[in-house]
């Protein structure tokens, strides 16, 4: 109710000339008031147009030195300004300088007025349109560009969560990074740790040898020395004997004949010169032997009335049975087996017709084994088995084995001149193994042999094999009495 009190208020003390608050406000003999510089530019304006001055509202003439300031409008103009409407008053659908109702729009300032403003001084000559009309084209404007914003939005968004995936993924890949830093290092740590282990025992061992064998030399050489003062000796004493003395020496010539045996001496020179080894290689074995250990198998061996072979109750050691003691002619013992077709050899339980198998075999203390992957065998064949003629690819076998406790081998097939007898391949081991990986890629038709106990290294690899039936884990602890046992993957 206020604000439209003071709207009304503010239409009478308005200038009808600018349309503003009056400004320095004059008042005419009729009664309407006027702006100073408003009324005195309409003054001059009337005078040059028509010789006389009239009221631009009623257009009643008036002398100029009837003119009159009006205090009393000019107070309330004052009181005017310094009021503030309330909130109501206050709306955007309001002018804030005439309190008119905007229903207007000019383009050229882009701005929303009332029908006063249209007519002020400021918004002369400028197109308006109404603002039902403007709005329909302004709400299709600003709907494209809310459109466009929400694009941008969910383009937005999507990028954002681009980046928390790709910095999930390089936190996962960093933290795997740093995994592999680590037990690579590790793995180093253990490799110069047993290195250094291993070079300080053949050092030791050097030094045992070589201190032993001086000893012995020194001993030999202190007992020649022995000899030869006592010869000294006992000549001094009969040169300074009497001639007698001197014609009765019957060991001159032996004297004269006296050689003395050199010891054995050990030139520095041709010592076995110290060489670090390879860390780069021994990683890369490390590696290899890490990714086939991930498709690790928990084997198990399958008895059978082929074999003799003693099984332990797991499923996992195998031993070869011990032999019967016979009594032949004049009492004469032998060692013999009951399977007249003596054949130790046994397979596991796993048929594997596709995929990548791995599984490891604890062979230490054994002078004598052969292990690897078999494609089952036959009753009628065990009779050559042990003599290594059917250990043959070709006959399903892909297998190495140990004997004598040094001799490490792999079976080939045989050559055109033998074929029945396995081509062997002597393996240049370093160490012995005391526990062998086997690696079994069915579709590469790969089978490969590691080297546990010395670091994983590989020992023989069998390729291009011909796989036209599934095959099995193989293992023969042959004639040695010690077991070979399957190792578990958590072992």
């Amino acid at each position: 109710m206020a604000s439209g009190i003071l709207v009304n208020v503010k239409e009478e003390v308005t200038c009808p000339i600018c349309l503003e608050l009056l400004t320095q406000p004059l008042s005419l003999d009729c009664g309407h008031s006027f702006c100073q510089a408003c009324l005195t530019a309409n003054h001059k304006k009337s005078m040059l147009d028509k010789g006389e001055s009239s009221c631009p509202v009623c257009r009643i003439s008036y002398q100029p030195e009837n003119i009159r300031p009006n205090r009393h409008v000019a107070n309330i103009v004052e009181k005017l300004r310094e009021v503030k409407l309330s909130p109501e008053g206050q709306k955007v659908d309001h002018c804030a300088h005439h309190g008119e109702k905007l229903l207007l729009f000019c383009q050229e300032d882009g701005k929303v007025i009332c029908w006063l403003c249209e007519r002020s001084q400021e918004h002369r000559g400028h197109h308006t349109f109404l603002t039902e009309e403007v709005a329909r084209e302004y709400q299709v404007k600003l709907q494209a560009a809310l459109e466009m914003l929400r694009q941008k939005q969910q383009e937005a968004e999507e990028l954002e969560a681009d980046i928390r995936e790709e910095k999930a993924s390089w936190k996962t890949q960093i933290q795997y990074d740093k995994t592999n830093v680590l037990a690579d290092f590790e793995q180093l740590r253990d490799i110069l740790d047993w290195e250094e282990s291993n070079e300080l025992q053949n050092l030791e061992k050097e030094e045992e040898d070589i201190l032993k064998s001086l000893t012995k030399s020194e001993t030999e050489m202190v007992q020649q020395t022995q000899s030869v003062r006592e010869l000294i000796s006992d000549l001094e004493r009969r040169l300074q004997g009497s001639v007698m003395e001197l014609l009765q020496v019957k060991s001159g010539k032996k004297m004269e004949n006296v050689t003395l045996k050199k010891p054995e001496t050990f030139p520095k020179n041709q010592r076995r010169v110290f060489r670090a080894p390879d860390l780069k290689g021994m990683l890369e074995v490390f590696r290899e032997l890490t990714d086939v250990r991930r498709y690790w198998v928990d084997v198990t061996v399958a008895p059978n009335n082929i074999s003799c072979a003693v099984i332990s109750e797991d499923m996992r050691q195998v031993s070869s049975p011990k032999p019967q003691i016979i009594y032949g002619a004049r009492g004469t013992r032998y060692q013999t087996f009951m399977n007249f077709n003596y054949c130790t050899g046994i397979l596991g339980s796993q048929s594997i017709t596709s995929g990548k198998h791995y599984w490891e075999v604890d062979v230490s203390k054994k002078s004598a084994w052969i292990l690897g992957v078999c494609a089952g065998f036959q009753p009628d064949a065990m009779c050559n088995i042990e003599k290594n003629e059917n250990y043959q690819p070709k006959y399903g076998y892909w297998v190495i084995g140990l004997e004598e406790g040094v001799k490490c081998s792999a079976f080939q097939d045989g050559s055109f001149h033998t074929p029945s007898a396995p081509f062997i391949v002597p393996l240049s081991v370093i160490i012995c193994p005391d526990r062998v990986g086997v690696f079994l890629d069915y579709e590469a038709c790969t089978v490969s042999f590691f080297n546990i106990t010395n670091h994983g290294s590989l020992i023989y690899k069998f390729s291009h094999c011909s796989f036209s039936q599934p095959v099995f884990p193989y293992l023969n602890p042959r004639k040695c009495g010690v077991p070979m046992t399957l190792c578990s993957p958590s072992s």
